[in-house]
């Protein structure tokens, strides 16, 4: 019985430790040296959609600051949301128009996102990469994101 207690208490030690990790996560920068710059302004929509350079450099920066809690190659484990989804309800509009605009307001709440956080109360779920992540790098990680279907 003491066996089984010691086995329980581990399990729930380990438990909470992982859901305590789970937003603690060091950002790492990311080399965009080989992206075209895009200024100081921060764009509205990503303009790398469909960039080879930009989607190549956003695999290695998903892969290191996002795969962790998104999952490897942007499948999620379930731990966050499948960032694969972003776009699927703008592809279920019928008009060119309404996807483009969905499509535009998905990329601003990637943007925000990706530079705020995600905090509920004292609880980070993700860190914010405000002053860490350049647009490049951001726009670079939608566009690797993007890449990735839904299936």
């Amino acid at each position: 019985m003491l066996v089984r207690k010691a086995l329980v208490a581990t399990i729930f030690s380990i438990a909470a430790s992982v859901a305590i990790a789970h937003g603690d996560v060091t950002p790492q920068v990311v080399d965009v040296s080989t992206l075209k710059p895009l200024g100081d302004d921060m764009l509205e929509t990503n303009p790398y959609v469909g960039d080879k350079e930009a989607i190549r450099v956003g695999s290695s920066a998903y892969n290191q600051n996002c795969a962790r809690c998104h999952g490897l190659e942007a499948i999620s484990g379930g731990i966050s949301p499948d960032l694969r989804k972003m776009n699927a309800e703008c592809d279920s509009f019928a008009g060119k128009k309404a996807k483009e605009q969905c499509k535009a307001e998905m990329d601003v709440y990637f943007r925000n996102s990706v530079l705020g956080g995600k905090v509920r109360g004292d609880r980070v779920y993700m860190p914010a990469f405000a002053g860490i992540l350049s647009q490049e790098a951001i726009w670079a990680i939608k566009a690797y994101v993007e890449t990735r279907s839904f299936e």
